[in-house]
């Protein structure tokens, strides 16, 4: 008996288990070569990533910086009209104070001017009014002087007959 007479089942075990695992290896080892390739071109893509961080980055710090120069100068025409409105809410008090001194000069005008004119118009009417009450007596007395005429013409006629 040669070699494999020596062995005993414990090295026959042995040598299978081995083999298994040398079989293993083999057939991880594609899977994980095709693993190594990924992980590879994921770490080109982060450092790709990497690369352009920088600059954007840059460009952002860059943007900011214009947008707080802008906000700078926004606030500073904002402080230029607020004085201006100011200046104009003066202006319009100064014009709401001439329009009612304006209406008040009006409204004493009006009452000097008013006065007069209606007395005139008060004496206008007065005149007329008395002017009618002569002529309705003198109208009176004529139909009185007319009717005491009739019946004295009257009374003379019924006495001579």
């Amino acid at each position: 008996m040669g070699v494999a007479g020596d062995m005993s089942g414990g090295d026959i075990a042995a040598l299978i288990a081995a083999g298994a695992f040398a079989a293993l290896v083999l057939f991880l080892a594609v899977p994980i070569l095709r693993l190594r390739h990924t992980v590879d071109a994921a770490t080109r893509a982060l450092r790709d990533v990497a690369d352009q961080t920088g600059p954007m980055l840059s460009n952002v710090n860059t943007t900011i910086g214009n947008v707080n120069t802008a906000l700078g100068q926004v606030h500073t025409t904002l402080d230029g009209v607020n004085m201006q409105l100011a200046r104009v809410d003066h202006i319009a008090e100064n014009a709401q104070q001439v329009t009612s001194n304006v209406a008040n000069l009006s409204t004493v005008v009006t009452a000097a001017a008013a006065s007069p004119i209606v007395k005139i118009a008060a004496f206008g009417y007065g005149v007329r009014r008395a002017a009618a009450k002569r002529r309705r007596e003198d109208e009176e007395s004529q139909v009185r002087a007319e009717l005491k005429q009739r019946r004295k013409t009257t009374h003379r006629r019924g006495d001579g007959d």
